[in-house]
């Protein structure tokens, strides 16, 4: 099937009818850099998967009315907001570290408290654009601190803010308006850049920011200016407009404790304050009652609906979904295939989104090390393998069959869609197990060859073997040596240079900023596992960050991800769909990551999202 945007309901009807009542309508942006991108939605149907193998502070309640008239939207299909009621999530790590300027891991739970400038655009139909996946174009990013900004020249940038936000009504803060010496003092302690800062924090030294940012400069009491020296502007929104990113801290709260690690001196912005916290076990927050907030679907609304988020530490992913299914806890993002099915019987109340994948798995070559150097050797490989096949069978057809490159395709606009790929290079990943052993046979490998694979104990083995028997069937014989998840990080970052073939989850299908996805491939990246080291790539990254507009980066992507697509770089598997899971009674979710679930990772908007969530109790 073609990929854009493809949403596959399980046993959701109120997510089908959102897809199918959804407009296109129109939006916005404030700022003058845009790249606007609409992409139906496709509806089907799970296809049967039997043969898949087993693999401190007390507040208010808010009592603002409910707007309840329907206003003809696209929204109006989730029902009327209601208030009261406490979403509880789960994390798969405990909660070590809460001050955002310090190294990961960070619990990123901190930002049900914590705000930043920007945030995503509530208004836009799920249909339209997908915020379930990593980074958003600037379509799509709107202001949360900020209200507008625009570029007054090419390295220039001027924000403006959102005027009546205060701090939470807590000490040595006690509620003062946010200002723009709020702005200049974090981006001073982020990026060394003044109030006393002379380097970067811990979590922002390899940040493209740190290079690239050179001043941040209140102009008013509203009003900064952030100067770049660089005329890239694409670079710059990528940096500085990453939604979530750049949380916003108290001056105060630092001057008194130095830094905010512990819970109790978490005070942000946010529709939340921190609660309680008890370590390994969970963390609470409660309504900020002085927030700002209204809903934007709403706008009578004020914000947040919930009275409480209640997250539990529960490390372990089975222990979780037993909570979900008896009702403990209210959403769980990134569920296996396998794991989705087994609600689908044993709890149909269960109500699932299937969205696309983020993890485009694949077999990674050694680049300089035979017989990988030869590119018909590589080609063998991959038409080695049946992806139609697998997609129908293993994944049960709830992923697309076709092959991936560096941009994922949710990324609408972006990279090189297969559809858009010549037929010659279509047929360089169609399943020929003839062609590929005469390929095998023109480098010299009549009868194949030997190798060996690294792969993760924990990742998907039996999708492995399955690989491992199609590579056995044109001579190839492939032993598979497992390793625990940092001697395998560590062997494919550095020893691979000795090794043949790696087994990797996320190094294809990236929904990350492009220059962070075109870095990929460059020589001596940490990330780059199968050691490319080509001259061409490197150029176009270099040229992409002398690019002066959006669209001559567009098309420099394009060019890096037909490269790595002609090259064969990586063997591609396929992008598996991820399954988000909720409870009946968790309103106007419609599955935008916001959840704990994700670990160390953790969510970049959960005080967003949260608050403008809400929990129908005649459902529970």
């Amino acid at each position: 099937m073609k990929r854009g945007i493809i949403w596959i309901t399980l046993t959701c009807l109120i997510v089908t009818s959102l897809v199918l009542a959804s407009c296109s309508s129109s939006t916005t942006t404030n700022t003058s850099i845009t790249s606007t991108v609409t992409t139906p939605a496709t509806t089907t149907a799970i296809v049967s998967t039997s043969n898949i193998p087993t693999s401190t502070t007390s507040t208010a309640v808010i009592t603002t009315s409910i707007t309840t008239a329907s206003t003809g939207n696209w929204w109006d299909i989730l029902g009327t907001p209601q208030y009261g009621g406490t979403l509880t999530d789960y994390s798969n790590v405990d909660f070590s570290l809460w001050d955002p300027s310090q190294p990961t891991p960070i619990a990123t739970c901190m930002s049900a408290s914590l705000e930043s400038l920007f945030g995503d655009d509530w208004t836009v139909s799920p249909s339209v654009f997908d915020f379930s996946v990593g980074w958003r174009p600037p379509d799509y990013v709107t202001g949360l601190l900020a209200t507008n900004w625009e570029f007054t020249t090419p390295g220039t940038m001027v924000v403006n803010l959102r005027q009546n936000v205060y701090w939470q009504n807590i000490s040595p803060v006690n509620g003062r308006q946010f200002t723009s010496a709020d702005v200049v003092y974090n981006f001073g302690r982020d990026y060394g850049h003044g109030d006393g800062f002379t380097a970067p924090s811990p979590l922002n030294v390899t940040n493209p920011l740190t290079t690239s940012l050179t001043s941040v400069t209140a102009t008013g009491l509203y009003t900064v200016v952030f100067q770049f020296n660089t005329p890239n502007i694409e670079f710059i929104l990528e940096s500085i407009e990453a939604v979530g990113d750049f949380p916003f801290v108290a001056q105060e709260s630092v001057t008194q404790w130095g830094n905010i690690n512990q819970w109790n001196h978490v005070i942000g912005t946010g529709p939340f304050v921190v609660q309680d916290y008890v370590s390994g076990s969970s963390v609470t927050f409660a309504k900020s009652p002085n927030y700002w907030g209204y809903d934007e679907r709403h706008p009578q609304n004020q914000l947040p609906y919930i009275d409480n988020i209640r997250i539990l530490v529960i490390p372990d992913q089975s222990t979780a979904l037993s909570a979900l299914r008896v009702g403990k806890i209210d959403v769980m993002e990134n569920v296996g295939l396998q794991a989705s099915q087994a609600l689908q019987k044993s709890n149909p109340n269960i109500l699932q989104i299937t969205l696309p994948g983020n993890q485009g798995m694949s077999v990674d070559p050694t680049f300089n090390k035979a017989p990988y150097t030869n590119l018909n050797v590589r080609i063998a490989l991959q038409e080695a393998i049946n992806l139609p096949q697998i997609a129908s069978t293993y994944y049960g057809g709830t992923c697309s069959a076709d092959p991936q490159t560096l941009t994922a395709y949710a990324i609408s606009g972006w990279g090189f869609p297969y559809d858009t790929w010549p037929a010659s290079l279509q047929a360089q990943y169609a399943y020929n197990p003839t062609n590929a052993k005469a390929l095998l046979a023109a480098a010299g490998f009549p009868n194949g060859f030997n190798t060996d694979c690294v792969a993760n104990a924990g990742g998907d083995l039996n999708l492995l073997q399955i690989v491992q028997s199609y590579f056995a069937s044109i001579g190839v014989n492939m032993s598979i040596n497992t390793m625990d998840s940092t001697s395998w990080t560590n062997y494919v970052r550095v020893a691979h240079k000795q090794g043949a073939l790696a087994f990797s989850t996320g190094q294809l299908a990236f929904s990350s900023q492009p220059f962070r996805e075109l870095q990929h491939f460059t020589t001596g990246y940490a990330s780059n596992y199968p050691q490319v080291s080509d001259p061409d790539y490197d150029a176009l990254y270099s040229q992409a960050l002398a690019a002066t507009t959006t669209d001559q980066v567009k098309a420099l992507v394009k060019e890096g991800n037909e490269l790595v697509t002609q090259q064969n770089w990586m063997i591609s598997l396929l992008n598996p769909s991820l399954f988000n899971v909720y409870q009946p009674w968790l309103k106007g979710y419609a599955g935008q990551y916001f959840a704990m679930s994700g670990g160390t990772s953790g969510p970049i908007m959960l005080g967003y999202y949260a608050s403008r969530y809400w929990i129908d109790p005649s459902l529970k």
